[in-house]
Parts: C-alpha cells; sequence; structure tokens
C-alpha cells in the first residue's frame, strides 16, 4: 500500500466515554448535515426534472432499477464494512477487501450487460436494455467508494466525506437538470447517478489519502469473509424486501401507473432512505466501541429509538394529512393522482424507520445472525403481502405497506431487546409522548383543513404546515418537556448524564447501491 499519508493500522486505542461521545457527536454533525445539503440538493433537482420529464420515463427508470438493485447485494461493501467492526486491521486485509471489491464489481458489470436483454423482454420494454447496459458502470465505482469509506467511518472522520457528498451531489444534480432540459429524457436519470458515483469514487479516493494495491490472496481472510457474507446475505434479503413491489408491479402496471408508484415511494421514501443511513453509518461503528468496552447499548439504543421517533413519525403523519397539495405544489398537476398513494405510504413508514436502525447494535455486538433472522422475515413478509395487495393497483400496494411493515418492525424488536437489553414495555414508555403529539397534531390539521376556504395548494401547505408543527411540538413542550430538554442538550453536547451518549437518533440498507 502506497500513499502521502499512511495511516495507521493498527486498531486505535479505545477511547474514554467523553472521547467518543464527543466524536460521535462530531461525526453525527459532519455526516447528517452533508446528508440534509446534499437530500435538499437533490430535491430542488428532482423538482426541477420531474417537470421537464414524464411518469412514464420515471416508470422505465423504476424498471431498470430493480434490476441494478437486485445485484447490487453482491457488490462486496460488506466485505469493506467488515473493516469497521474488526479489532485489528493492516495493509494485508485491506489490500484483500480491495481485490475481493474489483472481482465483484468487475462480475456484477458483466452480469448486468448479459441480462439486459433478458430484462427488457421480461417487462416487453425494448429500452430497458439499453437503459441497463449503461448502468452496469455504476458497479465499476464501488470499490473506489466502498473501502476509502469504510476506512474513515472506522475512524468516525466524516468532515471530509460530507465534502465529497455534498460536491457529488451538485455534480449529479447539475446533470440530471441539464440533460433533461436539453431533452434526452429519460437518459437525464440514467446518466445523472453515474456522474455522482463517479465523481465521488474520485473525491473519497483523495480524501483517504490511500493508493491501495490491490490483494487477491485470500488466505487468512476467513473472519472477513465470514461476517461480510452474512452481511451479504442480509442485503440480498433486503433486495426482496425493498424491490419485489416493484419487480411484481412492472408486468401488472403500465409505465405510467409504475411510474407515479415509484415516485410516491421515492418521496416517502426519503426520511428513512436517505436521512437514517448516516445515523446508522455513524452508529455501528460507536456501538462498536461502546460493545468493546464492555458497556450496555441499552441507554444509547433508547435513546436512538426515541431521537428517530421524535424527527420522522410527525414528518410522515403529516405528509399523509397534506400529500394533495404537498404534490401538487412540488410535483405539478400532472402528478396529482400519486397523491393517495403517498398519503397511504406515509402512513407506514414510522414503523419500516424504527425497524431500519435497529441492526446497528446487533451488528456492532458481532451477532449478524440477528441481522440476518431480521432480513429474511422482511425478504417474506414483504412480497407475500405485495403479490396479495396487486390485486388492487397502487392502492393495493400501499394497502400491503400498512400490513407489512409493523409486522417487520414486531419481528424486528422480538430479537433485537432481548439481546440489548431493553425491555418491550421501557420502549414503549419511550415512544408514548410522540404518538400523543402525533395525533393531536393530526386533529388540528384536519380541524383546520375542514373549516379553511377553498384556497390554491401552495397556500394550503402553508397554512396546514404551520398548524401541525405548533400543534406537535407544543404537545411535547407542555407534555413531556424532558424530553425534549434531553434531546436537545444531548444534540447540543451537553447531556445531563455522566453516561456515554448515544448517537442520537442506520442499517445497512443497501449501502451505495445506485439508486434513485
Amino acid at each position: 500500500m502506497q500513499s502521502n499519508q499512511t495511516p495507521s493500522m493498527e486498531s486505535p486505542e479505545i477511547p474514554t466515554g467523553t472521547d467518543l461521545a464527543g466524536r460521535v457527536r462530531s461525526a453525527l454533525a459532519w455526516r447528517w448535515g452533508s446528508q440534509v445539503a446534499a437530500q435538499f440538493i437533490t430535491w430542488a433537482s428532482t423538482i426541477a426534472v420531474v417537470r421537464l420529464l414524464s411518469p412514464s420515463d420515471y416508470g422505465l427508470f423504476a424498471m431498470s432499477q430493480v434490476v441494478v438493485t437486485a445485484l447490487a447485494f453482491l457488490n462486496g461493501y460488506s466485505f469493506a464494512t467488515s473493516l469497521i467492526q474488526a479489532r485489528e486491521v493492516d495493509a494485508r486485509r485491506i489490500g484483500q477487501v480491495f481485490g475481493l471489491l474489483l472481482l465483484f464489481a468487475g462480475g456484477l458489470a458483466l452480469v448486468q450487460v448479459l441480462i439486459a436483454p433478458l430484462a427488457a423482454d421480461y417487462y416487453n420494454q425494448p429500452m430497458v436494455a439499453h437503459i441497463l447496459r449503461v448502468q452496469a458502470l455504476l458497479f465499476l465505482t464501488t470499490p473506489f467508494i466502498a473501502l476509502p469509506t469504510a476506512l474513515l467511518q472506522r475512524r468516525l472522520e466524516f468532515r471530509s466525506q460530507a465534502y465529497v457528498s455534498t460536491a457529488s451531489a451538485i455534480i449529479s444534480a447539475v446533470t440530471a437538470f441539464v440533460l433533461a432540459w436539453f431533452g434526452f429524457g429519460i437518459w437525464a436519470l440514467v446518466w445523472a447517478p453515474l456522474a455522482g458515483f463517479v465523481s465521488r469514487a474520485i473525491g473519497l479516493t483523495i480524501a483517504a489519502r490511500l493508493l491501495v494495491k490491490p490483494i487477491f490472496n485470500f488466505r487468512g481472510a476467513r473472519e472477513i469473509i465470514s461476517f461480510g457474507g452474512a452481511l451479504t446475505l442480509c442485503q440480498m434479503f433486503w433486495i426482496i424486501q425493498s424491490q419485489s413491489d416493484i419487480f411484481i408491479a412492472g408486468r401488472s402496471f403500465g409505465a405510467h401507473e409504475l411510474g407515479l408508484y415509484s415516485e410516491a415511494l421515492f418521496l416517502t421514501l426519503i426520511i428513512t432512505g436517505r436521512f437514517l443511513p448516516p445515523i446508522n453509518e455513524v452508529a455501528f461503528p460507536a456501538y462498536a466501541e461502546l460493545h468493546q468496552q464492555g458497556q450496555s447499548l441499552a441507554p444509547s439504543f433508547l435513546r436512538t429509538m426515541r431521537t428517530v421517533a421524535l424527527v420522522t413519525a410527525p414528518l410522515y403523519i403529516g405528509l399523509a394529512l397534506t400529500a394533495e397539495p404537498a404534490v401538487v405544489t412540488l410535483f405539478g398537476p400532472k402528478w396529482a393522482d400519486m397523491a393517495p398513494i403517498a398519503a397511504g405510504l406515509s402512513l407506514a413508514m414510522p414503523a419500516m424507520a424504527l425497524q431500519i436502525v435497529c441492526s446497528p447494535a446487533t451488528n456492532a455486538m458481532g451477532d449478524a445472525r440477528i441481522y440476518v433472522i431480521t432480513s429474511a422475515a422482511g425478504a417474506i413478509i414483504m412480497p407475500a403481502t405485495f403479490l396479495i395487495g396487486i390485486a388492487y393497483g397502487p392502492i393495493g400496494l400501499v394497502h400491503a405497506w400498512w400490513v407489512a411493515a409493523p409486522l417487520l418492525l414486531a419481528v424486528t424488536l422480538a430479537v433485537t431487546l432481548p439481546a440489548v437489553r431493553v425491555s418491550l414495555g421501557k420502549l414503549l414508555a419511550e415512544l408514548l409522548p410522540i404518538a400523543i403529539a402525533c395525533g393531536v397534531m393530526a386533529l388540528a390539521v384536519i380541524a383546520v383543513e375542514r373549516i379553511a376556504p377553498p384556497m390554491p395548494s401552495i397556500l394550503l401547505l402553508a397554512l396546514l404546515v404551520p398548524v401541525g408543527g405548533l400543534a406537535y411540538c407544543g404537545t411535547l413542550w407542555f407534555g413531556w418537556r424532558s424530553v425534549v430538554r434531553e434531546t436537545w442538550a444531548m444534540l447540543r453536547q451537553r447531556t445531563p448524564q455522566p453516561s456515554v451518549s448515544a448517537p442520537a437518533d442506520r442499517t445497512t440498507t443497501m449501502q451505495d447501491a445506485p439508486a434513485e
């Protein structure tokens, strides 16, 4: 391995609780802050581009994404993740991981090119084959993203990643808008992610200051392969869980219908798919250090679950209540039929948000078995409910989400809570104030909407959002002020407890898999 500045590859000294708490907060601030910045850039680009393209373009793109995502679980990212929880990391192990990543990336790119015509035949859409051939290039960037990301995460260094993430988001957004503006249609959706991935790979390689020589002799790499293999299996289950609805609907819906559903899903998954992974990326190494110190993960786990619910639940309930004016305002009148789909999906997403942030704790304990169980459960529950719901169109899939998401959360908690030594009653007590505040918010928004005179969507949205926000925050402030103060103190690095503060609030959700 050659580098301008070669970091120590020995296991870092385990820090004190205070040191870890500060590093976690700093890491979370940079990672979450960069994600927010990148997401706002993506939102602005998406809103601009979606007005230039048609639902059919997004339907075709969604079809291709099923194939890309289905293959991405074999991109080898989990082998890089194994470096985060390993006690010792040396140059040979890094080289072996890089070798594995290169082999998997090249193989997946070739496989996608070969199966592109088969996918096009399945959907009866010839354009899908052309899209997939270009998207095969995405896999070739994975080794140059996964390895430096893992090494930086191991040291809880997220500042340089934040700069790279923001820059690549800008490059991707500009590419999408320019191509859409000049009439390239669906190709704006295809080339924009590729531009983002290439720029991110270059930026992270520079940020990590590492030029790694791949090693294809995997003798002594049993730990890497076993842990990474378990996470890869979980990623396969995750792909089945997360892509089965589009895969099933692709043959039943037309491109227009599928485009409406896929964009509604994109809208509702913005928080769970974009904002929660950064939390998990910080939580995983932080939990790992706590576990190595022999400390209980229970307090940190409870604070994480409560903080995630505190933020995500009102956003999703609010979106469900204001879906129609929100969709018309953001996407335009031609997307109005998407509103009831987005509203229905939003009701299922708080359960998904809580389910997603469970796995870092058990993974950090080195118990990948629990993650395998919950991932396998998702791979069974989600497709089974989608197969039933598909008969009733897009709304049938929405109803399937209502059943599947709470059921998957129940299974996950049943195996996770005993492992982290948290009782169900304790968790419910932490979440009860949030549930009550959301209920008050819903009543306030519904009441104001019913008495409000007819007005343009943008004005109705501007009225309902503050009403809901004030009702939610007011209920928490006057009813459970201690919850608000403790969360705020934790985020401001003034936790009034001597114990290590948890990352406020990840899973290995298809990390860096090519996605919309």
